[in-house]
């Protein structure tokens, strides 16, 4: 039997305020466990909320980027559960009047265009922290975390394989930093998605069952987790039972999905009108203002590339991929005039490092000012382009610049044409027998003698000036 897979995604941003969505606790990561709390945060008795507006402005900031309507007046209403990481009893979110209606993204797949359409974002508090492996028989509350602002983006039902999950997350992550309302940081927990998956006879209108894969961290867990679910449910269909719709979790460790608990519905969490916060209104002129302070985006930016560096579409398009990778080329191209080189390092060597790693460039010992200088060396051939990798390789592992470097190491080039002329003659003179053959039609022998050059100078004869000596005294 033909079957096919209905895919949604809530997809969770951590904005990226310096303080959270109700209260001044600082949103800083990495602190001490309910050290960045204050008594909004632990749901103390009497104490009030009051709006965080930077984080409507990211919120809208991403509406007008998708092309979204934004609500310039919302509510919000508290969804009423108990967990221990919630201790209030209640998240304060949007329901009824979210800050974003509608809008869509654009996805890539095998060379044609797909367009998800996005049913809502809205603003939300997150939850605390359960810890649950680091006392044995007991369980961890760490609030640092609750009340950060979340923007939840709900897309339409309208994702059809796992390939096209990950594509949408990735432009989605692509978005949200470029758009500067999150650092994007899956490690951390700043990008993670709930995937609703279903899946129905081909043909078929209405849709299936679905099971829904909460708090997915990373690219490759969205691959595994979906693809893993829609076999299990296929395999459940097809022996002719039931899916359950649940909540699960997904399992790296195993690669599998397990169940987490049976799935709520919206009347389950006794939605209502937070009673603490007014409806907030967004003036005509601060929607004019985050118009008027939009920042440029990768489209715009792969346009600005090919016509004010001379960049191929491609290269533009793979450097202004990632706001990191496409910031420290900006800031390199101040440093050196040869774009065009520059632009092949960051394709070439540099990403190839950071893919090796698996590192944002900004979490690496490069700057921009260091490559810069690199590209220029090679430039003025000060160093070949063979020790320049070798120098790269250096600047990774320790952060030193390459002047540092190659006065350190004594890896500057040797240029003089009299001092090269000399070691050709020589290596010309050891190998009478080579040069007979050359000179009888071996050509490729032209090879050897640059390798013998270069082998007597480390690697550090000007490649170009051996060459054309070369050629100038094998001339038959």
């Amino acid at each position: 039997m033909s079957w096919e897979t209905v895919i949604g995604l809530e997809t969770h941003v951590q904005l990226s305020t310096k303080t959270k969505l109700f209260s001044r606790a600082s949103t800083a990561f990495g602190e001490s466990p309910n050290t960045n709390v204050n008594l909004i945060d632990c749901g103390l008795p009497g104490v009030l909320p009051s709006i965080n507006k930077e984080a409507f402005y990211k919120a809208i900031r991403f509406g007008m980027a998708v092309d979204a309507q934004i609500n310039q007046t919302s509510i919000f209403d508290r969804k009423n559960y108990f967990y221990a990481d919630l201790p209030k009893g209640y998240q304060i979110t949007q329901m009824d009047l979210p800050i974003v209606l509608g809008g869509s993204i654009e996805i890539a797949i095998d060379n044609s265009v797909k367009t998800i359409n996005i049913t809502r974002a809205h603003l939300e508090e997150d939850a605390g922290k359960s810890i649950h492996d680091q006392f044995d028989g007991y369980s961890a509350i760490d609030l640092n975390r609750a009340g950060t602002p979340l923007l939840e983006i709900v897309s339409e039902p309208e994702i059809s394989n796992a390939k096209e999950a990950v594509a949408y997350m990735k432009v989605m992550h692509q978005l949200v930093t470029y758009l500067e309302v999150s650092d994007g940081n899956m490690a951390q927990g700043s990008l993670r998605c709930d995937a609703n998956i279903s899946i129905r006879k081909k043909g078929d209108l209405e849709l299936g069952t679905r099971t829904e894969i909460k708090n997915i961290n990373s690219f490759k867990f969205i691959e595994k987790a979906i693809n893993y679910e829609i076999k299990r449910q296929i395999k459940i269909l097809e022996n002719g039972k039931k899916v359950v719709q649940e909540t699960r979790l997904y399992d790296s460790a195993k690669d599998e999905t397990r169940p987490m608990r049976s799935k709520e519905f919206a009347n389950d969490y006794r939605y209502f009108p937070e009673p603490d916060l007014l409806p907030v209104v967004i003036s005509d002129q601060e929607m004019q203002d985050i118009k008027d302070n939009f920042p440029e985006l990768p489209k715009d930016k792969e346009a600005r590339y090919e016509k004010d560096f001379k960049l191929s579409s491609y290269d533009s398009k793979i450097l202004a991929s990632s706001k990191s990778m496409a910031d420290f080329f900006e800031d390199a191209t101040k440093k050196t005039k040869n774009f065009s080189l520059l632009s092949n390092w960051m394709i070439g060597e540099i990403s190839a490092f950071l893919n090796k790693e698996a590192i944002e460039i900004n979490e690496s010992k490069l700057i921009p000012n260091n490559i810069a200088m690199l590209i220029n060396r090679i430039d003025d051939q000060t160093i070949s382009g063979k020790i320049g990798k070798s120098i790269f390789e250096e600047m990774c592992s320790t952060g030193e610049s390459p002047d540092q470097i190659i006065e350190s190491q004594g890896l500057r080039q040797l240029s003089d044409d009299g001092e090269i002329e000399k070691l050709i003659d020589a290596v010309i003179e050891d190998h009478s027998k080579q040069v007979a053959a050359y000179l009888d039609g071996k050509e490729k022998l032209f090879g050897f003698f640059v390798g013998q050059v270069m082998k007597l100078t480390a690697g550090k004869a000007n490649p170009e000036t051996v060459n054309k000596i070369l050629k100038e005294k094998l001339k038959k």
